[in-house]
């Protein structure tokens, strides 16, 4: 037939769409953390950190925590893990998917229709659902990214004023020169001490970032075990896990402190907790596993508040990743 090489045509170029589609995610952030918050922070858990130079702007919740929180705790940020983020790219993908399938097959939605009319139909469709898909991501990713901070800790704007209460004066914050931020009270009494953070740990706050964001991107396990506590390092193994079933790698490089300065820092016992607000910028990318093909970017630059745990004697291990703004 004459039209068998259009048919062809049009054929290869839907699955090739289809395709796309398939493997295609909302665009959220692939480094660790996912974008979200997680870990443990001590009895300040469910408490938001101060603001400061770097994130003067509402943070992010925890999100997921094996902390427990205090009876009567309402954290509206607290949610199954990455369901909002794999909605738009799973049950609507499955859906546009066999839209595309039933028109190869030669229904589609509406079925019946023939010709120009169908192609017209097959092309309306195609509009249709990616416009829902793409109201469905921003609706989730608004939800995700909209919480409020919890209550009792609104955030304050810090200036670049030399350092406040039971802080070190001597001690310079990390990257951009601004003055480190006053310890904030968490939003439960808890007996609690303040303890002064030295210029050795910003260094090492620092390479923590660059050593813990390439390590993921390597997907070396081992030395995100020497990093990070037990519990980010079950998160982190999730999130692995969840590439790999989804059949790409997110890899990461080129780590750069931008700015960074204290939120807080505390003693719970013989434990010393350290919150520090980060800005960064990163190679953030997802490549497909088998083909080596590029799928998408992560932001360029990023705000996150880490906080860090050390028992005596020992390293300070990332304990919790928080969305700074």
């Amino acid at each position: 037939m004459a039209s068998s090489p259009a048919r062809r045509r049009r054929v290869v170029t839907l699955l090739a769409l289809a395709a796309s589609l398939a493997l295609a995610a909302p665009a959220v952030d692939a480094r660790p953390g996912g974008g979200g918050g997680m870990g443990s922070r001590g009895s300040k858990t469910f408490s938001a950190p101060p603001s400061t130079a770097t994130s003067p702007g509402a943070m992010g919740p925890i999100q997921r925590s094996q902390t427990s929180p205090s009876p009567g705790f309402n954290n509206p940020g607290m949610t199954a893990p990455s369901q909002g983020r794999r909605f738009g790219g799973g049950f609507l993908g499955g859906m546009l998917g066999a839209g595309l399938l039933g028109a190869l097959l030669g229904a589609g939605f509406s079925g019946g229709l023939g010709g120009i009319g169908s192609f017209i139909g097959l092309i309306f469709q195609i509009g249709l659902i990616a416009f829902l898909v793409m109201m469905a991501v921003r609706f989730f990713r608004r939800r995700q990214e909209g919480q409020p901070a919890m209550a009792g800790n609104a955030p304050h704007a810090r200036s670049g004023l030399p350092p406040q209460g039971g802080m070190n004066p001597g001690v310079n914050p990390m990257g951009g020169g601004l003055g480190a931020g006053g310890l904030g009270g968490g939003g439960r009494p808890q007996p609690v001490q303040p303890v002064q953070v030295q210029p050795d740990d910003f260094q090492a706050f620092e390479r923590s970032l660059q050593e813990i964001q390439g390590a993921y991107g390597r997907e070396d396990v081992a030395a995100l075990r020497r990093l990070a506590t037990p519990e980010m390092v079950n998160y982190f193994e999730e999130d692995l896990r969840a590439n790999a079933a989804r059949g790409v790698v997110n890899r990461i490089s080129d780590v750069k402190l931008l700015q960074g300065d204290l939120s807080e820092a505390w003693r719970e016992g013989p434990v010393e907790f350290a919150t520090v607000a980060m800005r960064f910028s990163l190679r953030d990318e997802v490549f497909e596993r088998a083909s080596n093909r590029h799928v998408e970017n992560g932001p360029q630059e990023a705000k996150e508040f880490w906080t860090f745990v050390r028992e005596p004697g020992g390293p300070w291990l990332l304990s919790a990743i928080q969305q700074g703004r």
